[in-house]
């Protein structure tokens, strides 16, 4: 592919260099706070219900205009507008990656290689809105003509966390009594452990693939079926009926999902442009919808809209998912804090950290540059979370008295348990975690002088294993409160981070070519199981197919 020479390499710019100096700087957060009572009112910003303090990471004014130097040096406005009008940002695979399109209201227009893509989106939307609503509705029903009861959204990737995601941190916003469960992994444990108490006479099955040929998918997705029709034949049904009463799918592949067997008027449809860790947008989403209805899925889209608005015209300085992916790149290329945690403290978003796994580590899990160059910078660091108050019991020990740098993104939600539940147990429960998250980001950033300010004496520590040394940079997002709306909002927030960073980098976000490989040799090794052998592999795999063999 020639190379892309739109915009400038961040790497070769003056900023670049002197974030390289400010960065040997002993950087020490009690210091910056000390001799700055305005720090924090000078170091947080707003987007409609989304608060940010980023005061607690180890920035000052000069980090910060080199930072913004270093996005000007490589046309971040640019890019941001480039990713926005549909130009070919997923350079590698010469595509547009147009998850910001999925979210544009009807009245918007953006064409695309001579295509309305906005009536291409609402088309399916529409799509999605009639499906969800005949089986909220009840009269979607099965091969015994009863009701659908549960749906099954079997999906991988991004067709299974996206979902998951949103569902699971929506479900307050459910109204309808229509179950919805998720199936990913390979092996069957979680749908072995559905289908044991599952109907299946009212049981649907969403199969979510964007190329439908992923493994994973297809072999839960066959189990299904037999499952069904096991059932299906003692009751005289055919196995054309069950495929269409009982099988949604969502798929760029119209041809595949005819030859599995998917009905036409049951399949959903995706496009190249749509990257899978972006879609939950699409008719992906609609497992969301069916739990939520489809005015509370356009109320997530509209959210993610409004943070896709803010990206594209908030000045850089401003601007919040510019100032966290800047802040990203600080800690890792050049403070080399290579590892990065979020710290959800609500549990209705329990999977946001999963979520957020995938979408930065294969978005920007990469060590070559967009012009084919092997990088010699660190690039994006090893992410992982928990709801943040288990997390305290688990691996915060780590954080607080631990020999790693770590980076860590607090997110609460400031209100909660309103009407009738105000003033209850439960939202006093919901101001123990909120204050748990503000003290934990204290502990981090100041250690011992957290506790000895607020007691009046010094940070001496006599028992040295009783010592928390602080200076842990971390990032507050305080929410106003957990809706639709604002949770699109969070989710595009950290879609547009990571495009500013992999901009930074000079990386492509929107491919994953790290994962084809291994799945090529796994269907080598499993036809080496099946005795087909098609040649040897190394001693070590050979003698472990050996052992499987003999235990078979």
């Amino acid at each position: 592919m020639e190379k892309d020479k739109r915009y400038h390499c961040a790497r070769q710019s003056e900023h670049w260099q002197q974030l390289q100096k400010l960065a040997m700087r002993s950087w020490s957060l009690a210091s910056l706070f000390e001799k700055d009572d305005t720090r924090a009112a000078r170091f947080s910003t707003q987007a409609g219900s989304l608060y940010m303090d980023y005061s607690k990471q180890c920035v000052d004014e000069e980090v910060l205009v080199s930072l913004l130097g270093l996005a000007d040096s490589c046309d971040l406005s640019e890019r941001i507008d480039a990713l926005m009008q549909g130009a070919m940002v997923n350079t590698s695979e010469s595509r547009a990656a147009l998850h910001t399109a999925l979210r544009l209201p009807e009245t918007a227009s953006l064409q695309v290689d001579d295509q309305d893509v906005v009536s291409d989106v609402h088309h399916s939307l529409a799509q999605v809105a009639r499906m969800s609503e005949r089986i909220r509705s009840g009269t979607w029903r099965g091969f015994s003509g009863k009701a659908v009861t549960d749906v099954v959204n079997i999906g991988v990737g991004g067709s299974d966390l996206g979902p998951l995601m949103a569902k699971t941190a929506l479900d307050e916003w459910a109204d309808t009594s229509v179950n919805v469960h998720f199936v990913s992994n390979m092996d069957g444990t979680q749908l072995d452990n559905l289908l044991k108490y599952l109907k299946p006479e009212t049981t649907l099955f969403i199969i979510s693939s964007k190329s439908f040929g992923t493994v994973d998918t297809l072999s839960n997705a066959k189990t299904a079926l037999s499952w069904l029709l096991a059932t299906a034949k003692l009751r005289s049904g055919t196995e054309d009926s069950v495929l269409r009463r009982h099988f949604i799918g969502i798929s760029a592949n119209n041809e595949k999902m005819n030859a599995w067997g998917i009905h036409p008027e049951h399949q959903l449809q995706l496009w190249n442009w749509v990257g899978g860790r972006f879609s939950l947008w699409s008719a992906i989403g609609l497992a969301i919808a069916i739990r939520i209805g489809m005015a509370g899925f356009k109320e997530l889209l509209s959210g993610a809209h409004n943070m896709d608005t803010h990206f594209a015209e908030a000045d850089l300085a401003d601007n919040i998912p510019v100032l966290l992916g800047l802040l990203a790149v600080w800690n890792s290329t050049f403070l080399q804090v290579n590892a990065h945690t979020v710290l959800p403290y609500d549990g209705r978003l329990s999977y946001l950290p999963s979520y957020l796994t995938q979408l930065e580590m294969e978005s920007n899990g990469k060590s070559v540059t967009l012009h084919g160059e092997r990088i010699d910078y660190d690039t994006c660091p090893i992410l992982w979370g928990e709801i943040g108050s288990n997390a305290q019991h688990a691996f915060y020990q780590l954080l607080h008295q631990g020999t790693q740098q770590v980076s860590c993104d607090f997110i609460a939600c400031v209100r909660r348990y309103d009407g009738p539940l105000k003033n209850t147990p439960l939202q006093q429960q919901h101001e123990l975690s909120l204050a748990n998250c503000l003290a934990q980001s204290r502990v981090l950033a100041f250690g011992n002088r957290a506790v000895a300010e607020g007691k009046g004496h010094t940070c001496e520590v006599t028992d040295k294993y009783k010592y928390y040394r602080g200076n842990q940079p971390s990032t507050t997002l305080l929410i106003d409160e957990l809706t639709p709306y604002s949770l699109g909002s969070l989710i595009a927030l950290y879609e547009h981070k990571v495009y500013v960073m992999a901009s930074i980098w000079d990386v492509n976000p929107f491919d994953q070519w790290g994962v084809e490989m291994g799945k090529q040799m796994a269907d080598s090794v499993h036809h080496a199981m099946q005795h087909e052998r098609k040649g040897r592999f190394d001693t070590s795999t050979e003698q472990l197919l050996q052992h499987i063999k003999q235990l078979s």
